[in-house]
This record gives structure tokens, C-alpha cells and sequence, in this order.
């Protein structure tokens, strides 16, 4: 034995060749600090191997390396810029030692080798890979880009277009995408991987492979002309500039790295890469990204442990084969759950199918699955005009009309023809879950399951725990939503429960700006490309519907009079008035055609100004900023009382049903996390010079009460302790 650490090893497997094994006690294998301090220590005890030959990388786990801990990233990012400067540097002295080992090197990669694990085989000289693996630079997803070396190596061993694809997009490869842009040099069967890379290691150790060449090519300047370097680079920040926007820096600075460091070696190219990587780690942007990415990991958790206690759904049962139903049974059966879709009438069942179908059709038309995939799929969903037999189904899930009084009778009848452990949910929006359960005989099997529209895009499934709902069934319900592969998130009950009830007070601060001379138009600008929402506040009302927005609009008022209540008319009320209920009447704030994909297309209608000027005040030309604050006030203030009212348990989950359930621009990272960014005292004091506005601009009292107390919604980051 060469070396031993925790999390790996150093050992000759055959005389004069070594292996390096990544064998972490967790069950994966991770960059974390205390790694790559090993992995310094075995490399300098690789050095002091006299008889050393060749070296061999691999993995004992079913992933070469997934990457580096994103938990240790906000620790890192806390520390001052000369420290974090420094500590990237002493990490990339450590991928060097293994780049200028003085004998050939290869990794053996079987599944991913991402972010930290991608940029530990660049440095290697050959790579040799199985079939399942996977290989990638995430890292602009986390609004940084890669700091260990990604974006000297990587453009120098497959040119820099092919790396400016892959850093900026933070998509991975296939095996054979790899091959074909030069990454590896071998794919082979996952039983061959070892012999394959010890082979290609001895045949680099007896000079058949040029091992010195292929390092020299990644320590030396890009082969660019003067003119291919213009061309490549302009049109890459052009691309770059209209895919990523203005609002997320990381894959522009990846480019400007990579452009800056072409004509440079190793050692200053590195450097380059250091000063990119230091300002983007100290953004607000790469703090919100990689909260986000922690708030997943802790709503999974919740979803595993749900997985692990609750019995498992075997059988689900659809009441109600609209788009909705449809939607739903497509999603379960994808996930291997077989559904039952009823209904009380045929027509409405061909509706449901017929949706399932198109979703599957879509995947059948883009090859993720063949058509005897695709007839087994569908064939897992059984259309019923009666109930089944009771002991065949574990959930089921109400989707009919947005009517309590519809719903209440369904869900009656419902339970008369199942088990007493049979868990009933309702799809309602908004409609109180305590209302519906009164209906029932076992509220306890209640709760409830609100879907996002469309089901199989919108990754957020609300699960609303009523007055009487037991854990078990919320359990049951967590975990079959998590089998559906969506992202659960239990709330308590109110109207609206949170996506819904945060929504609106966000609706009405858009309401009252046109009352008061806004431009829908200029709102909904604002609200996109400077806010960062994926649609304004006009676009997504005639998204959702007119009459669907005037409908939940009544619910909300009536569950929070004080606030939510309407006095006058507004332009809701003004377009449903007139039937223009938005995309679905081609019709709305805008106009929508068709286009050639038969995707609805908005353009704007010159009739709608007309229509709303008789409830509107004067023109006004709102800066920028005005519409802003107005129209994030209330949904803010919303937030944070259904924190505050133990609505939604956690700023994580708040900040993740924004995301994942309304599209809250993620480069923000939910409310919580903007109002830790924007400070706690300053945003008491913004919203207090709108609160003649009325109550939706009143800030919560806990909220002042956290701002006079200097805190904040989630721990300051605090600086991991250096040991270099």
C-alpha cells in the first residue's frame, strides 16, 4: 500500500503501475475539502515512488466522482478574496501534481465524472470510459464556472467551440458524445474498464502512445489563429449573451476566461481562471444558485424519508379525465405507477386519454421511447365509467371541476366505494382542504394534492394537510408524489394554501398599478427582463385564464377580506366582462396565434389600452424601479406571513414552491434569500414608504421584528477553517 486515506487509496496493482481508488465511505464519492487534501497526500507519495511506471484512476462506487460538496461552497465563498484566491490556487497546485507526474496517467471513469471529477480526468493523459458514464462541467448552473483547471484543459484537448458549448450550457455527455469530440480516447463495456485502461497504460508506458505529447497539448497556448480566435469568441459571446441573459454572469465569464487565457500556458491561464471564478463566487447570483441547489437536496431528503416509512403506491385512481386528469395519469404511468381514470362519461375518458397519448406521442416523436414502449405506457391506464374493486387502489386523486360543492359530492360518493385505509386527495387550487374534508367520513385520509398546470413541465406538487389529516397519509401522499418524480412540498390549510395565496396579492399590486396609469405593457417588460420573472404579471394571467384567475380571484378574497378584497372593478373583471379569457380564447391582455409548431404566440392587441381606460387614472410613466417595488411588495409581505402563520414550515420550502411552482427567478433564489441580500431593515423601510398603497403593503410584524434585531431568514455563511 502506497497510500490510505478515508476516502481513498494508492496501491500497485502490478509491478510499476499504481492505482489511485476513490473509495468514499458515503455512496458516492465527492471533492470535498478533506479529499483533495488526501488526494495531495497520496500524489506526493506517488512522487516518492522510485520504481513507479504508470499510474491508473478509478472508482470502487457506480459514479467515478459526482463532483465537488456543494455544501462546503458557501463556507468557501464567505472566505475573503485573497484567502478563496489562494486556496483555488493551492488546490490547483494539487490537479498539477497529477498532470506532471513524470509517468503516464489514465483514468478508468465509470458513470459520471462531473464538475470537480471532470476536471480531476482532464488532468490525467488518456481517458478510458464505460458505456453508462457520463462527463460534464455543471458549474454554471451554480453561477460559477469551473475553478479547477475546466477551462485551461478542457478547450485545449476538444477546441475551444466544443468547450464553450459544453462549459456554458453545464450540460454532461454521453460516452459516445465524449469520444466523438475527443474528451476519451476508448468507450468500452463496464466489465472491460480495468483491463482496457491498464492495456492503454502499458502501451503508453512502452512508447506506443504518446503520453508527453497529449500533456503538452493541454499545457500550451490554444492552436488559434488571430482570425479563428475572433471569430470563435465573438460569436460564442453573442450566443452566450442571448441564451443566458444579463441576469446570469457565470457562462459569459467562462467565456471571457477561456478568450483571455488563450494564448497563454498553464500556469497564467490558471491564474485567469482564478480571477473569473473569485468574482463570480462572491455574486449575490452564485449564493441564491447554490442555495437553491442545497433547499433541492433538503426537499429530497424529506421525499427519501417519506419513501422509507409510507407503503408504497401500487395503484392510483384519477377522478376526473380532463387535461388535468389526463396530465395526471400520464405522470404516474411514466413513473411506473398504473392508473385507474374515471369518469361519467365517455367522451370525457377519450379527453383524458387522448391527453396521455399526445404527452406520450411527444416522447415517442423525439426517440426517448419506441412505440412499444409507448403502447405498454398508455395500456397501464384503464378508463372506467364505475368504480373498481376497492382493494385495488392505495391513492386516489380528485381532479374535477373547481366547484367545493362539485368536489364535495364527489369526493362523498368516492368514499363509499373504498377501504377504510384508502388515502383521498383533491387537486383543488384553492379551494380550503377543512371545507372539503367536512364531506367525509375519514378526514384523516384526506389531504390535499394540488397539481401545477401543465403536470408533466411544472416541477412542484403542494400536499395540504388539513385539520384532521393524519401524518400517515400525508406520508403516503409525499412519497407517491416523489415516485412521480415531483418535487413535494406540505403546506398547513388556508385558501389558496401558499403558491396560490402569494400569487395573488402579486396580481392585485398589478391590478392597482393599472388603476393608477401603468402600462400593462411596460409592466409585464419590467417584470421579465429586468426582474426576471419567465412571464409578467398580464402574460401570465392570460396564461392561466381570465375566467380561472376571476373565479380563485373570489376565493381569495373571501379567505382574506382585509387585504384581498376588491372594491372596484379592475382589469380582471373588465376581460372577463368581454369573454377574453387569454391564450385558451386566443384572447386576452394580448392576442394569440399560432405558430408553426403550434405554439401559442402573443402579439399585442391595441384594444385592450381602450378597454381598460375607463378604470384607469392617467397615463403614468412608472420608473422601473416603481414597478417593481409595487409589484413585489405584497407577494414579499404574503410570503412571509404564511411563514409566520406556520402555512409553509421552512424559508427553503417557501423559496422552492416559488421557484418550482410560479418560476420566482431563480438567479434571486427565493423571497427569503432576496430579502437576506437586500437586507431586513432596508426592506422594512422600502415597503413602509408604499404602505399608503393599503394593508397588502403593511410589512408583518415578525418581519420588523427580525429587521430591529439585525437577523436574517437563513444563517450567514460562515468561512471554512483553512489547514493548508
Amino acid at each position: 500500500m502506497i497510500y490510505h486515506g478515508e476516502t481513498l487509496s494508492v496501491r500497485y496493482l502490478e509491478e510499476g503501475i499504481a492505482e489511485l481508488i476513490f473509495d468514499a465511505p458515503s455512496s458516492v464519492n465527492k471533492f470535498d475539502l478533506a479529499t483533495l487534501e488526501s488526494f495531495n497526500l497520496a500524489l506526493d507519495a506517488l512522487y516518492q515512488q522510485p520504481n513507479l511506471n504508470g499510474l491508473i484512476l478509478r472508482s470502487t462506487k457506480t459514479a467515478f466522482i459526482v463532483g465537488a460538496d456543494i455544501t462546503e461552497f458557501l463556507g468557501l465563498f464567505a472566505l475573503p478574496t485573497d484567502q478563496l484566491s489562494q486556496w483555488l490556487h493551492h488546490a490547483n497546485t494539487i490537479f498539477n501534481k497529477l498532470e506532471d507526474l513524470p509517468v503516464p496517467t489514465i483514468s478508468a471513469i465509470n458513470g459520471y465524472a462531473l464538475g470537480g471529477g471532470c476536471e480531476c480526468v482532464l488532468a490525467t493523459d488518456f481517458r478510458v470510459v464505460d458505456h453508462q458514464a457520463r462527463i460534464g462541467l455543471p458549474e454554471t448552473k451554480l453561477g460559477i464556472m469551473p475553478g479547477f483547471g475546466g477551462t485551461v484543459r478542457l478547450p485545449r484537448l476538444i477546441g475551444a467551440d466544443n468547450a464553450i458549448e459544453m462549459i456554458t450550457a453545464g450540460k454532461d455527455k454521453t460516452a459516445d458524445a465524449t469520444l466523438k469530440v475527443g474528451l476519451v480516447d476508448a468507450v468500452v463495456a463496464t466489465d472491460t474498464l480495468p483491463t482496457a485502461a491498464l492495456s492503454m497504460i502499458k502501451q503508453a508506458i512502452a512508447g506506443d502512445l504518446d503520453w508527453q505529447q497529449r500533456r503538452n497539448q493541454k499545457q500550451t497556448p490554444l492552436r488559434l489563429s488571430a482570425t479563428e480566435a475572433l471569430m470563435s469568441f465573438t460569436t460564442a459571446k453573442a450566443m452566450v449573451a442571448s441564451i443566458a441573459g444579463k441576469h446570469y454572469p457565470a457562462p459569459m465569464a467562462a467565456v471571457k476566461a477561456i478568450e483571455a487565457a488563450a494564448t497563454c500556458k498553464r500556469q497564467q491561464a490558471l491564474a485567469i481562471e482564478n480571477t473569473h471564478f473569485v468574482t463570480l463566487a462572491k455574486t449575490d447570483v452564485a449564493q441564491a444558485l447554490v442555495g437553491i441547489f442545497l433547499n433541492d437536496q433538503y426537499l429530497k431528503s424529506q421525499a427519501k424519508q417519506a419513501l422509507k416509512t409510507a407503503k408504497p403506491t401500487q395503484q392510483a385512481m384519477v377522478l376526473g379525465a380532463g387535461i388535468m386528469g389526463g396530465g395526471i395519469a400520464y405522470q404516474s404511468v411514466t413513473h411506473h405507477v398504473p392508473v385507474i381514470m374515471k369518469d361519467i362519461t365517455r367522451d370525457a375518458l377519450t379527453l383524458g386519454m387522448q391527453q396521455a397519448a399526445k404527452l406520450l406521442n411527444k416522447k415517442l416523436i423525439r426517440g426517448r421511447i419506441d412505440g412499444l414502449q409507448m403502447a405498454a405506457t398508455l395500456a397501464t391506464i384503464t378508463p372506467a365509467l364505475t368504480y373498481a374493486d376497492p382493494n385495488l387502489v392505495d391513492v386516489i386523486i380528485e381532479a374535477v371541476i373547481e366547484n367545493p360543492s362539485i368536489k364535495a359530492a364527489v369526493l362523498a360518493e368516492v368514499e363509499q366505494h373504498v377501504t377504510d385505509t384508502t388515502v383521498i386527495t383533491s387537486n383543488t387550487s384553492t379551494i380550503p382542504i377543512n371545507l372539503l374534508a367536512a364531506s367525509l367520513q375519514r378526514p384523516q385520509n384526506f389531504c390535499g394534492m394540488h397539481f401545477f398546470n401543465p403536470v408533466h413541465k411544472m416541477p412542484l406538487v403542494e400536499i395540504i394537510r388539513g385539520q384532521h389529516t393524519a401524518n400517515e397519509t400525508i406520508d403516503r401522499v409525499v412519497a407517491y408524489a416523489a415516485q412521480m418524480g415531483k418535487t413535494p412540498i406540505v403546506v398547513n390549510d388556508c385558501p389558496g394554501f401558499f403558491v396560490n395565496r402569494v400569487l395573488f396579492p402579486y396580481l392585485a399590486a398589478f391590478s392597482l398599478l393599472l388603476r393608477d396609469g401603468g402600462d400593462y405593457r411596460q409592466i409585464d417588460n419590467v417584470m421579465e427582463q429586468d426582474f426576471g420573472w419567465p412571464m409578467g404579471p398580464a402574460y401570465l394571467l392570460d396564461v392561466v385564464g381570465i375566467d380561472t384567475a376571476h373565479h380563485a380571484q373570489k376565493v381569495m378574497a373571501q379567505g382574506f377580506p382585509q387585504r384581498m378584497a376588491k372594491h372596484d372593478t379592475d382589469a380582471i373583471d373588465v376581460l372577463y366582462e368581454q369573454q377574453r379569457f387569454g391564450q385558451k380564447t386566443g384572447i386576452g391582455f394580448f392576442n394569440y396565434r399560432l405558430d408553426k409548431k403550434g405554439k401559442p404566440k402573443k402579439t399585442i392587441n391595441p384594444q385592450t389600452a381602450t378597454l381598460l381606460a375607463p378604470i384607469a387614472a392617467t397615463p403614468t410613466s412608472f420608473d422601473n424601479a416603481t414597478i417593481i417595488d409595487r409589484m413585489m411588495i405584497p407577494m414579499i409581505n404574503e410570503v412571509v406571513r404564511c411563514l409566520e402563520e406556520n402555512i409553509i414550515a421552512t424559508p427553503a420550502e417557501a423559496d422552492m414552491a416559488l421557484v418550482y411552482g410560479l418560476g420566482f427567478p431563480p438567479f434571486r433564489g427565493g423571497v427569503f434569500r432576496y430579502l437576506d441580500h437586500l437586507g431586513l431593515a432596508n426592506y422594512v423601510a422600502l415597503a413602509d414608504s408604499y404602505q399608503s398603497l393599503g394593508p397588502l403593503y403593511q410589512v408583518p410584524d415578525g418581519l420588523r421584528a427580525k429587521a430591529i434585531a439585525n437577523e436574517r431568514y437563513y444563517p450567514a455563511a460562515t468561512a471554512v477553517t483553512m489547514t493548508q
